[in-house]
């Protein structure tokens, strides 16, 4: 059901040329900044040889059925994944170390041989270098939601791009992301050692937590308390919040702890037709 609202909190937001070069400057060094703090012990040692046990693996389709100049952006994008992706592969996860996205991808440039890809920005759908790395992220968060690992820093999209057409994951569950300031970081509190396999396949980008024991516990996540509202402004914002169940390897239930919510602006009508 859609519900009137007038919580003009999410209006979309319009900026100045000047006001985004000197807030990406300011948050990159922050960024830089906190990449240099010794209380982070920072996760950088690879290994070409997999850990025994898979924790939890997930795959999500390269292609979209788009046209034109949007398709040349999606192969684009694939060239973009597998760049990205050979430098997370293999990497470790020792007890007390946290894994940031862009501190191991690095900065994306033409120079590394990314292409033009797909982005979304205040909004707008456009293209930049090293776009489309968010499907990296968003597939790394949802597998990292059923481990036992902590997630530190992670930041949900604004908008919401695509009818619900295919969605295998609940709405909210991925994790967007630009370099250097809106990574994804992931603690290991575990005692054990974690490792990221991930790769591009022909049809899927696909992935695995693995670790060093066999899972102890299995993970579900629930969305709940889903509405959509109009907005003062005319738009509409989607919301829903996210659950995970936590069960042991005998399917008994262990207990239930809220993740998140999200609130995103919707880019297509809600009142669309089937």
């Amino acid at each position: 059901m859609v519900n009137p609202t007038d919580r003009s909190l999410h209006q979309p937001i319009s900026r100045s040329w000047l006001r985004l070069r000197l807030g990406k400057a300011y948050y990159t060094w922050r960024r830089y900044l906190l990449w240099g703090a010794p209380r982070f012990h920072w996760a950088r040692t690879r290994q070409r040889e997999m850990l025994s046990y898979v924790q939890f693996a997930h795959q999500t389709p390269l292609f979209r059925q788009l046209r034109g100049e949007e398709m040349k952006l999606q192969r684009n994008k694939v060239v973009n994944l597998k760049l990205a992706a050979a430098r997370l592969d293999g990497i470790l996860l020792f007890p007390g170390e946290t894994f940031s996205y862009w501190r191991i991808i690095g900065k994306p440039t033409r120079k590394k041989g990314y292409l033009d890809g797909m982005v979304l920005f205040l909004g707008q759908i456009g293209s930049d270098v090293g776009g489309g790395l968010c499907q990296l992220s968003n597939l790394i968060f949802w597998m990292t939601l059923h481990t036992p690992l902590t997630v530190v820093e992670r930041y949900r999209h604004s908008h919401d791009v695509f009818p619900d057409a295919d969605r295998t994951q609940p709405f909210g569950s991925g994790a967007t992301c630009a370099y250097p300031h809106r990574d994804l970081m992931i603690r290991n509190d575990t005692d054990q050692v974690f490792q990221l396999h991930v790769w591009v396949g022909e049809e899927y980008l696909e992935g695995e937590w693995r670790a060093t024991r066999i899972p102890e516990h299995r993970y579900e996540i629930l969305e709940r308390n889903p509405r959509i509202e109009q907005a003062a402004w005319g738009g509409y914002i989607r919301h829903n919040e996210l659950f995970r169940l936590t069960y042991d390897q005998e399917g008994r239930l262990l207990g239930e702890e809220f993740l998140l919510s999200n609130d995103a602006i919707m880019m297509y009508s809600p009142l669309l037709s089937e």
